[in-house]
């Protein structure tokens, strides 16, 4: 692989984390299980995704598995869907965060620290995009709206951890198009509920 696809498998993993967490973790995992991955690294990355075995591990592909299968669920459920989102406001940032690192696996601790903080950063940006926009699909009365918003993004994740996956050399297009994605709903979100927000402040 490339320094660009190592890159690219890094930062879409992390944006995905930021929508899916246990999912992407699982679908990694699986990758590295049934060697879907080149192993061979970069020459300036030379141990890139050495990080990424311990993903294979069948207790951890158990749990990934679960948790997965759990968010599945309450993802479609709008008041779940919202409690769900705020206690996971730590761990998806801190998740994508750990997956960037261990694509990257790099021996510099400069670059190591680099690696960690954009990988969470990616990853708060997307879950800040998943759970502004999905608060305010949640607060209309009817459900069908929420089921929707919730298949379309298990749709988004799944078709882009099988590009990022099977198709590393698409990663960093990938990433950018998530990136771009999670700015969009990040900004309709705040143009709806940024007006709400200020009137209760006011009050």
């Amino acid at each position: 692989m490339t320094i660009v696809e190592i890159l690219g498998l890094a930062a879409s993993l992390s944006l995905l984390a930021g929508w899916r967490l246990y999912a992407a973790v699982l679908a990694a995992g699986l990758a590295m299980r049934f060697g879907v991955l080149d192993l061979v690294g970069a020459p300036a990355l030379p141990h890139a995704l050495a990080g990424l075995q311990v993903l294979a591990n069948p207790w951890v592909l158990g749990i990934a598995a679960l948790g997965t299968a759990a968010e599945f669920l309450a993802d479609k459920v709008a008041w779940l869907d919202s409690i769900w989102d705020t206690l996971h406001t730590l761990v998806r940032p801190v998740g994508g965060a750990l997956l960037a690192l261990a694509v990257v696996s790099p021996d510099d601790n400069a670059l190591a620290v680099v690696v960690f903080l954009l990988g969470g950063g990616a990853a708060l940006a997307s879950h800040a995009a998943k759970a502004g926009s999905r608060a305010v699909i949640n607060g209309s009365p009817e459900p069908v709206s929420n089921v929707v918003a919730s298949v379309a993004e298990d749709g988004l994740v799944a078709g882009g951890l099988w590009l990022a996956l099977s198709h590393p050399e698409w990663a960093a297009a990938l990433a950018l198009v998530l990136a771009g994605l999670a700015a969009l709903l990040l900004w309709l979100a705040w143009r709806i509920l940024g007006p709400l927000w200020r009137r209760l402040w006011r009050a």
